[in-house]
């Protein structure tokens, strides 16, 4: 979908990072903005600012009769969403999945997972009936390869997820005009490292987390924007370092449907 073409954008994730960033750069373009976030100090920091057709919505993505309420609010005041970025996530602690707390598993998985299905679930019959949209779900590099160690595996499990659900969803969106996209950024300095403590994700260990050095959000958004033009499905971004481990992922599957060495 061309940019120019884009009339009202739906960021979720919207007041701080890679959403925020996003919610910018299209602003920036003269396309109106809603941007839902969880956190309203985040999002009254956002809208004091006084940014031109920025517009504000305080939610739980996980809450889908919030997703009801916000999208009509939305687009009473903007018009359909053209463009939808469902970009609300969490950060896991990093527990092997043997210790984790089984909230907090639910409650990574609910944030990514279902917040981005829940997205799906509002604002993709409509898109489809109009046969005009795109929808970007944030995935992860980690949603392509699990990392070697240090990244929860109930995170891990939520970007996998995401990957797979935009992999139906464009198959089943592209007859109808409507363009999918999943972005699998690196490791990004967005300062979601933050947000275990903020949703008390795991009390066990949540001491000393915070922001960490990682790309730069301004970096990314352009990327984001000409994926989105060119109806990308994958848009990859900062972790050009990690294709080693996407690699050996793909050479093992591809060994498993060549039968495997150890059974030559």
């Amino acid at each position: 979908m061309k940019i120019a073409d884009i009339k009202h954008a739906f960021v979720t994730g919207g007041a701080s990072g890679i959403g925020l960033g996003a919610a910018r750069g299209l602003a920036a373009r003269g396309i109106a903005v809603t941007i839902a976030d969880f956190n309203p100090d985040a999002l009254a920091d956002v809208l004091a600012e006084g940014i031109a057709k920025i517009r504000g919505v305080q939610m739980d993505v996980r809450d889908r009769a919030a997703w009801v309420k916000a999208k009509g609010d939305a687009e009473a005041a903007f018009g359909p969403v053209d463009l939808l970025i469902s970009n609300a996530g969490i950060a896991s602690v990093g527990y092997e999945l043997a210790d984790m707390d089984p909230e907090s598993f639910d409650r990574i998985v609910g944030v990514n997972l279902f917040g981005a299905f829940n997205g799906i679930s509002a604002f993709a019959a409509d898109m489809r009936g109009r046969g005009r949209g795109h929808i970007v779900s944030t995935a992860s590099i980690v949603g392509l390869a699990s990392p070697k160690n240090g990244v929860g595996g109930n995170y891990v499990a939520s970007k996998f997820g995401i990957v797979g659900l935009s992999e139906v969803l464009r198959l089943e969106m592209a007859p109808h005009g409507v363009g999918v996209s999943v972005l699998c950024p690196g490791y990004m300095a967005t300062g979601n490292g933050r947000n275990p403590i903020r949703f008390a994700n795991d009390s066990r260990k949540v001491a000393g987390l915070g922001d960490s050095p990682g790309g730069r959000v301004e970096d990314l958004v352009p990327r984001l924007l000409a994926g989105i033009e060119a109806d990308d499905f994958y848009i990859i971004s900062h972790c050009e370092h990690e294709w080693p481990n996407v690699e050996r992922r793909s050479k093992e599957l591809e060994m498993a449907f060549n039968g495997g060495d150890k059974y030559k």
